[in-house]
């Protein structure tokens, strides 16, 4: 197993634990403001971990198409893929506070 997917693994594997134990404060009905602050975390973990996904497939199967000349197929499977996940290409917290320096 390469170091990406190890990593990409480990914060999945992160996330579900996470979500398990939302899913333990439900069952015990705990109080609903909580349950949605771990929700928006969990939500976080996975927007994270889908951005470290894009940037590798950037990095590499993108730049190999590119090289290739197959440049309007590798954009229109991007423009294709974003279609599903918008908040791939949020601005993440660090990046704000780049933009604002």
């Amino acid at each position: 197993m390469d170091s990406h997917t190890a990593a990409v693994t480990n914060r999945l594997k992160t996330a579900r634990g996470h979500l398990d134990g939302v899913i333990r404060m439900v069952e015990a009905e705990a109080y609903c403001p909580d349950v949605m602050k771990q929700l928006a975390a969990v939500q976080g973990m996975l927007e994270a971990t889908s951005r470290v996904v894009f940037r590798h497939h950037l990095e590499t199967c993108v730049a190999k198409a590119m090289q290739e000349g197959r440049t309007a197929e590798i954009v229109d499977e991007l423009m294709e893929t974003l279609k599903y996940d918008k908040r791939v290409l949020r601005p993440t917290p660090e990046t704000t506070e780049e933009a604002r320096a």
